[in-house]
């Protein structure tokens, strides 16, 4: 089942918007249009499992490696596409052990949702029992729709799309992103492609350079440079 939410550097959704007016959002996996639509749809959401995206294919190497610096499992990092919403930079990081978190953002009428990506899985057992979003500790409904949950649970409610091993979830509150733009972006979400991975995660950092010693020019060239604590002939 899912993990109880152990976010890491995971932003409150209330601080997004002051930070983005500030700082922007990035492009990785935007839409254009505003995605306000209230329709619920019926069709089997999370059908499209491909990549979601015509453009290159990320390289396997440099998503490992991208992934990998912030503690994060390469195969758990996912974009989507949701018309009108763009990236919260600031709110890309680790979810849980090695999981993936960010937040999509819309200038146009604020309202936002957040992406989280955990091992486990949904089912109709447990479905109930596992909390939407970050919890609120209230009960949880569950509605199937095709190979994804709708959820509600409070003020929250989301879309949870298992995969092999882990599961995809989009959430938002209830006044917020309406069913269908978490629906949408639920069927949209997939790997990144090489152009949304270099606007999603910051380059890894040079091993060779991280790691290397400070060499300091003021200690002698044998010895450990301690200070020489020997009594002198004076005493």
């Amino acid at each position: 089942m899912i993990r109880a939410v152990r976010a890491v550097r995971v932003l409150p959704l209330l601080l997004l918007p002051l930070l983005l007016v500030a700082c922007g959002t990035e492009e990785a996996g935007a839409g254009a249009d505003t995605g306000s639509s209230a329709d619920t749809g019926k069709d089997t959401a999370g059908a499209d499992k491909g990549t979601g995206s015509s453009a290159d294919p990320a390289d396997p190497a440099e998503l490992a490696a991208r992934a990998g610096a912030l503690g994060i499992a390469p195969e758990l990092v996912y974009v989507t596409d949701a018309p009108g919403f763009a990236v919260a930079q600031q709110s890309v990081g680790v979810f849980g052990g090695d999981g993936f978190h960010t937040a999509y953002f819309s200038q146009k009428t604020h309202a936002q949702f957040e992406l989280f990506v955990d091992r486990g899985t949904l089912t109709a057992e447990n479905c109930p029992k596992t909390q939407v979003g970050q919890g609120s500790g209230e009960s949880v409904a569950c509605e199937r729709d095709g190979d994804a949950w709708y959820r509600k649970a409070g003020g929250q409610h989301e879309y949870a799309l298992p995969r092999d091993g882990h599961v995809i979830r989009l959430v938002g509150t209830t006044d917020g992103p309406t069913r269908a733009v978490l629906r949408k972006a639920a069927e949209a979400a997939h790997h990144p492609d090489a152009a949304e991975l270099t606007a999603l995660l910051p380059p890894a950092p040079d091993g060779d350079t991280a790691t290397e010693p400070v060499e300091r020019g003021d200690l002698p060239p044998v010895g450990d440079g301690a200070p020489n604590n020997e009594v002198g002939a004076s005493g």
